[in-house]
């Protein structure tokens, strides 16, 4: 049966980065931010949205979400009611996924809320990216062409390193990239993956 590596960590610590270069090992990686991007393009989702957040947030039918963001990082509460619309439709994606995948002894789920989700209790092993606080923040405001204080609110919203730290099998610091890489090719050693040198 095919095992998951839950991959998680704050905003801005690369774990998309380190997701990549797992399956650049030969690892499958099921990216679920990304999938949730497309899933709220659906016709089902988008009418969820509607109903709970408004129609304001919607311009021929296309959401803003840039306002949604600025939304849910400012109320937790409404964070979990996006999150309740959004969550089911990535699980039952994913293990539709998992199914087109299952000959493969692991696959990579990576989420940015995979302990405050729950989904880590369906995952065989856990690793948690870190990356210094300002690394992260400087990361972020790059990216997102964002301001420090809304990078600061997204990470109030998320575990703090510790935590989640506290339930991971392993932890990948990722101030170097080539530090990072090394940690992912120790993992795949130690889990006995057949690491693909392409």
């Amino acid at each position: 049966m095919t095992k998951i590596i839950g991959l998680t960590g704050g905003i801005g610590s690369g774990k998309t980065t380190i997701a990549n270069y797992f399956k650049k090992m030969g690892v499958p990686v099921y990216i679920a931010d990304d999938e949730a991007k497309k899933i709220m393009q659906s016709k089902h989702i988008i009418e969820e949205i509607k109903a709970t957040f408004g129609e304001f947030l919607f311009q021929n039918e296309v959401l803003n979400r840039a306002k949604l963001a600025e939304i849910v990082f400012n109320d937790s509460d409404r964070l979990n009611q996006l999150n309740g619309i959004i969550h089911p439709a990535v699980k039952k994606d994913f293990e539709f996924w998992l199914k087109k995948n299952n000959d493969n002894d692991y696959v990579v789920y990576e989420a940015a809320i995979l302990f405050e989700s729950g989904r880590y209790k369906d995952c065989d092993v856990v690793i948690t990216v870190t990356a210094p606080e300002e690394v992260r923040i400087e990361r972020v405001i790059k990216r997102d062409k964002t301001t420090r204080e809304q990078v600061l609110n997204r990470m109030k919203m998320q575990w703090k390193d510790e935590e989640r730290i506290s339930k991971s099998n392993f932890i990948i610091l990722n101030d170097s990239l080539k530090n990072a890489k090394e940690e992912v090719v120790k993992i795949l050693k130690i889990l006995n993956i057949k690491q693909n040198q392409s």
